[in-house]
């Protein structure tokens, strides 16, 4: 996620309660051990918890640190068990669900990577993110920013990392189940453009480069590859894949030998470490064996533990620093404690906490959206947000595609369906009928699909792929 090199690395304190600032002293010509990890996951946790505000919030105006959320989780910590003074009515997974119903998050101004953070921090903390509340699908709002002149970009194209991070929130957010909620028709279509994106170098910026020599020949950063390689990876591209390895072998080429640090454009430091491993961690390379143990016995593992501060557990930024930051910390910890971009909610330990909380039916009079992807068999798939009213707990596939003919974002989504109306089979989408055995067929959630009747009925959250074809 594209974020600012300035403001985001602004020191915070930490209460002096969580002990004196000392680094850990690692063993010469030595990788990080079992034991230097389990610590590090345990003193970060410990950091990661100061950070929550009295009200049990950790996200806000201004800097935010919900992205503490992906790294609790990696590191095995339900964000449901994290609460101030042991108030659990302020757990940070009720009251981020609370701040994402709302009606005026995120901003006055939307982005694509706005919706993108919630989806992969919601994901985390055990709320499904296609069903936030009656009126909010985190999904359903990052497919309102398909591009359609440039299938396969989610927002401007420009800003590379929305699409990046749109594989990373609709490949890597899975349904409660553990399914892939999206049709592989997208999933394609998002691993075509990131590869598109990859510099010669074989890693890759937050600047489109597709189409620009200049870009593509240009130096990548650290960052946006761990980022782009853990979009493949998660998406199921296999990490021995030539673009996946290139990728390995830029993050290799940046290596500090007597540190174990990746050389980011940024200058040595530990988020785009962190983000490096990250893609590591996601695309099942081991950061501390073969290609990432250094000639001096260093690793990125290494590096990351060498500055964080122990008891206390916060991490630096760069290692000249004399304090950690909260976001560093984030980024340092998720990648120590075997992290990618998002990990599913662990079991929480709370009594009678669960494990997922969501929305379980639409309520009547309430506007909401869904998320829809239209597959005419032929390479014209078109995505989706549907607007619209429900007038019960549930809806039917012909009122969706109803209302997405006049209220789909971005528009020409669904021009026309045949019959316009009654509860019988779908024989024709936007001008294209059945033919043979190649009809339209419909699945949810990633289900196998089926023959699409207008009656199917549809449930608040549901991820609605159509598709002609046998």
């Amino acid at each position: 996620m594209s974020r600012p090199r300035t403001s985001r690395r602004i020191t915070l304190a930490i209460p002096a309660a969580l002990g004196a600032f000392v680094l850990t002293a690692l063993p010469a010509f030595a990788t990080s051990s079992p034991a230097q990890i389990a610590t590090s996951k345990t003193n970060g946790v410990t950091y990661l918890k100061s950070l929550q505000a009295a009200d049990g919030s950790y996200a806000g105006a201004g800097l935010s640190n919900e992205w503490a959320f992906t790294t609790f989780a990696a590191a095995g910590t339900a964000v449901v068990d994290v609460y101030p003074g042991g108030d659990t009515t302020k757990n940070a997974r009720t009251v981020y669900r609370n701040l994402l119903s709302t009606a005026g998050w995120p901003q006055a101004s939307p982005v694509v990577t706005d919706y993108e953070r919630g989806t992969l921090n919601a994901y985390a903390a055990g709320i499904d993110p296609a069903r936030v509340s009656a009126s909010r699908n985190l999904i359903a709002h990052v497919y309102s920013y398909w591009q359609t002149a440039e299938p396969g970009y989610f927002g401007p194209s420009g800003n590379f990392n929305g699409t990046v991070f749109a594989a990373l929130a609709l490949r890597g957010a899975k349904t409660q189940g553990g399914a892939n909620r999206i049709p592989q028709a997208l999933t394609d279509s998002l691993v075509t453009r990131i590869r598109a994106n990859q510099h010669v170098d074989g890693g890759w910026t937050f600047q489109k480069g597709e189409g620009n020599p200049t870009v593509l020949n240009s130096a990548s950063d650290v960052d946006m590859t761990g980022a782009a390689m853990a979009a493949l990876c998660v998406s199921g591209v296999p990490n021995t894949d030539t673009d996946v390895v290139q990728a390995k072998n830029f993050l290799k080429s940046t290596l500090v030998s007597g540190t174990g640090a990746f050389n980011s454009l940024y200058g040595v430091n530990t988020s785009s470490n962190g983000w490096g491993v990250a893609g590591l961690n996601a695309c099942g390379f081991n950061p501390q064996t073969g290609d990432f143990l250094t000639g001096s016995g260093k690793t990125p593992i290494d590096f990351l533990i060498a500055n964080q501060y122990n008891p206390a557990g916060g991490f630096k930024y760069k290692p000249a620093d004399t304090s950690p930051t909260a976001y560093a910390s984030i980024d340092a910890l998720r990648a120590v404690a075997g992290g990618g971009f998002t990990t599913a909610p662990p079991a929480p330990v709370t009594p009678g906490a669960p494990q997922w909380v969501a929305q379980s039916t639409f309520t009547a009079g309430t506007a909401t959206k869904l998320a829809l992807t239209v597959d005419d068999g032929a390479g014209n798939l078109k995505v989706c947000s549907v607007s619209f009213t429900p007038s019960g707990t549930t809806t039917t596939l012909g009122d969706v595609l109803g209302a997405a003919v006049t209220s789909a974002a971005p528009s020409g989504c669904v021009t026309s369906v045949t019959p316009s109306s009654g509860t019988g089979t779908i024989t024709a989408v936007n001008g294209k009928a059945n033919s043979g055995s190649n009809t339209w067929k419909v699945s949810v959630d990633g289900s196998a699909f089926a023959g699409a009747a207008r009656d199917k009925v549809i449930n608040v959250g549901d991820t609605i792929a159509l598709r002609w074809g046998v």
